[in-house]
């Protein structure tokens, strides 16, 4: 089944557009504001999943990391801790994208390092993987985390956010940093999950994962 649809998509970003307007969160006529839709205009980010050093989102029991594209497209011996794969471009942009929506950017992808802001959608099936926080420690032992030690995990669960939302401003673009993610979904397993996580000013302020 295909996740691609453009009139829903741009659709939902138009809302988001609408209402980070309407907080003033931007300028509805701020002539540097470039606005690019995901991913009609845009590819997104060189990332795969949201899996980063210093940032892994953790309770005290469960590891959660959530994909942004395809997880068969990930590199075998990429290290998933640095999050961005700057040596795999421009292929990485080809990977299926499991998400849709909106990026902000100040000056343009020709000055900024990356959008101020960006909001995205789930497509309806974000592939949301789960692993105990003693077999991740072990995995990450050696300071590197590849997708073929997550799926050999022994307590690996894998499931799919029917909804997925997440909001970011990114270090190094915004002024004021920030990342909130809400999903559920089910597992493959047949149990629900719902798992949210937020950063603030650099430092992760909460998550929340549970079963049921």
């Amino acid at each position: 089944m295909s996740h691609h649809r453009p009139s829903f998509q741009r659709h939902t970003v138009l809302c988001c557009l609408a209402a980070l307007v309407a907080a003033g969160l931007i300028g509805s006529t701020a002539e540097a504001i470039e606005r690019y839709v995901v991913p009609d205009e845009s590819a997104g980010g060189p990332f795969y999943a949201r899996l980063e050093r210093g940032f892994v989102h953790m309770t005290d029991q469960w590891v959660a990391v959530a994909f942004y594209r395809d997880p068969g497209c990930v590199r075998v011996n990429f290290n998933m801790l640095n999050f961005f794969d700057f040596a795999n471009i421009p292929a990485i942009f080809g990977c299926t994208l499991t998400v849709h929506g909106l990026e902000i950017w100040k000056n343009g992808v020709a000055s900024d390092t990356g959008p101020m802001q960006s909001k995205l959608f789930g497509n309806g099936a974000v592939p949301v993987w789960f692993v105990s926080v003693p077999d991740f420690n072990v995995a990450a032992a050696d300071n590197k985390v590849t997708i073929l030690e997550l799926q050999s995990l022994p307590s690996l669960r894998k499931g799919y956010a029917t909804f997925f939302e997440e909001t970011l401003h990114p270090a190094g673009a915004a002024v004021q940093t920030m990342l909130h993610i809400s999903s559920s979904g089910w597992l493959e397993d047949g149990a629900a999950f719902q798992y949210e996580a937020t950063e603030a000013g650099g430092q992760l302020t909460n998550v929340r994962i549970r079963f049921r």
